[in-house]
């Protein structure tokens, strides 16, 4: 590899790329000002202007040029072209490409790529940047093994890991690995899990694989959509720039919490303990939910009568039964079979017209539907049902739950299910996420949910299978990118295998991959994290990091003010401060007598200082962690495996070093102090 020229002395081809920068800034210019000067008043109709509206202000933004990001990071040169490969296409006014796409098909190159299989590149070419100044290059050439091997490493690929951050998560897409790439451009119809270790990139590939099939099938996700499943608000405040950083701002984001919160008309209002929301979660509350549904379906008592003209039309209370019963079977939603109901029956009339002699036609069949005998003789026999109303129902009453989970819920379970205080009605009632998840169930079993075309679900280990469920109903003709880390999975109801979330999900067939080569978090943390994989997750296969700086991991027993003092008179870049959740209260007051600005994870503000309660830092990651008192981490979650997954997931948040403030005894999990070489 060559290194990358700096400014002393002048280098003609360091000067050219930045001419070619400048350039191509000119021209998606150029591009944008073309955009802005279209009139969609020009359209034929009104529908056609707003779709053109929309059309023209979604295109600016995907236009939109940030100065301190790079237009391209890397360059691909053989068989007599050059590439420059970018975030989104540039072209000249001729319609050449100045800058093509990263996830163009011409691109994948410079991602794959090597000296085994150079892929008909002799050159690729990575740049250093510097608050969006080309600052350096560094080639290297795949058609000469004798000068490059595949286990070189980039210098500038490894800056660009280690380039302190502060703020949302940014994207990879210029560090983006084979291993992630394989995954990122997956088809379409493929539903992929990846088991991803701490820093193994899995949540910027889950992110990136959107990205790449919005722009590889781009009309049937605008009509389907795209979802993107974090497991908390401030986890998706983290994300939510690098969709757009890619060109892309057709994806939603949001929590479990917030989809069915939607679907349901419901807010979160309470929550359960442990053990009873283990129980609402489990996969086998979808049948108790399924049965006390149809048991609404009552078998007629008497035939139907419909009087039309000077006749009387009689349908056999059997015949409603056979009627019912095969709408029953035909697999359709509770509310569609409600709605074919009259139909079905208008068409029994029409049948014993045409016995008498009649002639009747479709347009009599749907004026016998609409008639009022038949429309109230359906709705007896096929009441509406109200999701609310009937979950509150279960909840509250013991007879109501008990023939709806007979067989399927034993007795102390089902008093278990039940709330203490039932509400005076459905409307007062006090929903736990649980609930809300089982409202959402309801509601799919009544009418059914619009399947989206792509669901990407991040920290998929702490959903419960009716969790999974929602999102199954979600991808019912759609595909899925689940991300997580068994090793992290912290919630009481959390999956003991990916098999089991594929079960759930409705995608049993699907590819599980496996991401353990690290490249955020330092080699010297993560082998002290991985002593805890033993106690958490012994199947696992424990991660490694790949970079050559081993990073910083220190003891100490100094205060917490002290200690982030010292960590940020000596380092650059973002500070996460991550603490015990009931501890949280008093170390805001510590850092405030101390007169350290700081920002509450989850609130507006940012400062290089984020003070971080245990039970948020999931997804998170900073350039430098202070982590306080682990063995209160450990003690503060319902059993102790759960405590050391949550301790697993914070000492694995740093990006160059981690400082961990003891107070008392670690965890004897963790062994020994790791011992420094002198």
């Amino acid at each position: 590899m060559t290194p990358a020229p700096t400014d002393h002395p002048p280098d003609p081809e360091l000067a050219a790329e930045r001419e070619h920068l400048a350039e191509s800034r000119r021209q998606l210019a150029r591009m944008r000002e073309r955009t802005e000067a279209m009139d969609a008043g020009t359209a034929a109709d009104w529908v056609s202007r707003e779709v053109l509206e929309s059309t023209l202000a979604e295109r600016m933004r995907q236009l939109a040029d940030d100065p301190s990001v790079p237009l391209f990071f890397g360059r691909l040169d053989g068989a007599g072209e050059t590439f420059h490969v970018g975030r989104r296409h540039i072209s000249d006014p001729e319609g050449d490409p100045m800058v093509v796409d990263w996830r163009a098909p011409v691109s994948l190159a410079f991602y794959r790529a090597s000296s085994v299989e150079p892929m008909g590149v002799d050159v690729r070419r990575r740049y250093g940047f510097a608050d969006g100044v080309l600052t350096a290059y560094e080639d290297e050439q795949l058609t000469r093994p004798a000068e490059t091997s595949d286990d070189d490493y980039s210098a500038i690929l490894e800056a660009e890991i280690e380039r302190p951050r502060v703020g949302p998560m940014r994207d990879i897409v210029a560090t983006i690995q084979p291993e992630q790439d394989v995954i990122v451009r997956a088809a379409l119809d493929d539903t992929i899990c990846v088991q991803g270790a701490p820093g193994t990139g899995k949540t910027a590939v889950g992110l990136h694989r959107a990205a790449y099939l919005l722009y590889a099938h781009r009309d049937q996700l605008r009509r389907q959509g795209v979802l993107v499943v974090g497991p908390n608000a401030s986890f998706l405040r983290y994300i939510r720039d690098v969709l757009p950083a890619l060109g892309e701002v057709e994806a939603t984001q949001a929590t479990i919490e917030e989809l069915v919160a939607t679907a349901t008309g419901a807010g979160q209002r309470s929550s359960d303990d442990a053990a009873t929301s283990v129980l609402k979660g489990d996969a086998r509350l979808a049948e108790v939910l399924r049965r006390a549904v149809w048991s609404h379906v009552r078998p007629p008592t008497e035939g139907l009568l419909v009087p039309r003209g000077s006749r009387r039309w009689r349908v056999a209370s059997y015949e409603v039964e056979e009627l019912v019963e095969a709408l029953r079977g035909r697999g359709v939603r509770y509310g569609a079979a409600r709605a074919m109901l009259p139909q079905a029956l208008a068409h029994r009339v029409l049948v014993e017209m045409e016995r008498s002699g009649d002639s009747p036609d479709d347009r009599v069949q749907d004026a016998v539907a609409r008639s009022k005998p038949v429309k109230d003789y359906a709705a007896a026999l096929w009441p509406v049902v109200d999701p609310k109303r009937l979950v509150a129902r279960l909840l509250s009453d013991p007879e109501a739950l008990a023939r709806a989970a007979d067989g399927v819920l034993d007795e102390a379970e089902q008093a278990l299910l039940l709330w203490d205080k039932p509400p005076r009605s459905a409307g007062t009632a006090r929903w736990s996420l649980a609930d809300l998840v089982l409202l959402d169930e309801v509601r799919d079993l009544v009418e059914r949910t619009p399947s989206l075309a792509h669901i990407v679900a991040d920290e998929a280990q702490d959903l419960s299978p009716m969790m999974l469920r929602a999102l199954a109903r979600r991808s019912s003709t759609g595909s899925l990118t689940v991300l997580g880390d068994l090793a992290q999975a912290t919630t009481p109801w959390a999956t003991r295998s990916w098999a089991e979330v594929l079960l759930h999900l409705g995608k049993p067939g699907a590819h599980v991959e496996q991401l353990t080569r690290g490249f955020r978090v330092p080699g010297e943390v993560i082998e002290y994290a991985a002593r805890l994989l033993p106690h958490i997750a012994p199947d696992l296969e424990p991660p490694t990091s790949v970079r050559r700086s081993r990073g910083e991991l220190t003891f100490s027993d100094r205060s917490v003010p002290e200690a982030v003092a010292r960590v940020a008179g000596a380092a650059v870049g973002s500070i996460g401060l991550i603490v015990p959740d009931e501890q949280v209260a008093a170390v805001e007051q510590d850092l405030t007598g101390a007169g350290l600005a700081f920002t509450r994870v989850g609130e507006e503000g940012e400062t290089p200082l984020d003070l971080v309660p245990a039970s948020l830092a999931k997804g998170l990651e900073f350039d430098h962690v202070v982590l306080l008192d682990p063995a209160a981490i450990v003690a503060g979650e319902p059993d102790r495996r759960n405590g050391l997954r949550r301790l697993y997931v914070c000492l694995t948040r740093p990006v160059t070093s981690l400082t961990v403030l003891t107070r008392g005894k670690l965890p004897p999990e963790l062994g020994e102090r790791p011992r420094r070489a002198p």
